[in-house]
């Protein structure tokens, strides 16, 4: 099972093997976004850094299986890889540390590297700053003390045992998170026909329509949408229900929609297409 090896992978690799029934050795791999962790991720590639090597691995034959945090994977499986499994979501909201967001003083310094995170923050608050951060939770955590607030996603807190670390759960209504924020993604080889049925008897239907929905969202504005952008998604009475976000860099516009089909591709592109007619001359 290939993973990579910081803390927060190494539980997410454990708990798979859990579900699998154990009996699991753990592949290590370091990615693009592991070996260049001081430098921001917009610069480096945001989406892909932290799976390609991961999925690589599991290509070769290194790995039978790969285990991503979902948010951290590109709209598209690369060819020969099954997204076989989404077997659970924790809380996909992000969170603030150090602070409430009413708690910050006129002019507090916000940390985050995520340009998704400060659109929004800066459209709720306009008088805040922000400064770059980097690392896994806990050099960001360490970090904390020199920031008025740090934003991570409360999944990882809670899956680390840190919970209490979260001076609030931004609501969705405030912050949008990240595609597939929360969940869980298991990759293996499309032909691999024994490791792909054990792996989708661990799926959970509702988290794949969920994150399928977002996914669709993602893949639907394509890649020459380098605005923040943000999707969650639930499932309500067979139906998925999708709330989506673009903004500009700067929070100074940011247009939000809701679209609801009991075909979560179907909603996640029709949403993607309301979103993007508004913001047409930056998309």
């Amino acid at each position: 099972m290939a993973t990579r090896g910081s803390a927060l992978a190494r539980w997410q690799a454990d708990r798979i093997a859990q579900l699998l029934g154990g009996d699991v050795e753990l592949v290590i791999v370091q990615t693009t976004g592991d070996r260049r962790a001081d430098e921001p991720l917009h610069r480096i590639g945001g989406t892909g850094v932290f799976v390609k090597e991961v999925q690589e691995a599991v290509l070769a034959g290194r790995a039978d299986v790969a285990v991503h945090s979902a948010k951290d994977l590109p709209a598209d499986t690369p060819p020969g890889l099954a997204l076989a499994a989404l077997p659970e979501r924790a809380d996909a909201r992000d969170a603030l540390v150090g602070s409430t967001l009413a708690g910050l003083p006129t002019g507090a310094v916000v940390a985050t590297g995520s340009v998704r995170r400060r659109a929004q923050l800066a459209a709720l608050r306009p008088d805040l700053g922000f400064a770059e951060l980097r690392g896994n939770i806990q050099t960001r955590l360490d970090k904390a003390v020199g920031f008025d607030a740090i934003v991570v996603a409360a999944a990882a807190l809670d899956r680390l045992g840190l919970g209490e670390r979260a001076a609030e759960r931004l609501s969705f209504a405030d912050m949008v998170p990240q595609v597939g924020q929360g969940a869980l993604a298991v990759e293996c080889r499309v032909d691999d026909r024994g490791t792909r049925a054990r792996l989708e008897a661990i799926d959970d239907p509702g988290v794949h329509a969920a994150v399928s929905a977002e996914r669709a969202f993602l893949a639907a504005l394509g890649g020459g949408c380098t605005l923040p952008v943000g999707a969650h998604a639930d499932v309500v009475d067979g139906a998925v229900s999708v709330l989506a976000l673009i903004a500009s860099d700067d929070g100074h516009r940011v247009a939000r929609g809701r679209e609801t089909d009991t075909d979560p591709e179907q909603a996640g592109r029709r949403v993607a297409a309301r979103l993007a007619a508004g913001f047409e001359e930056l998309v």
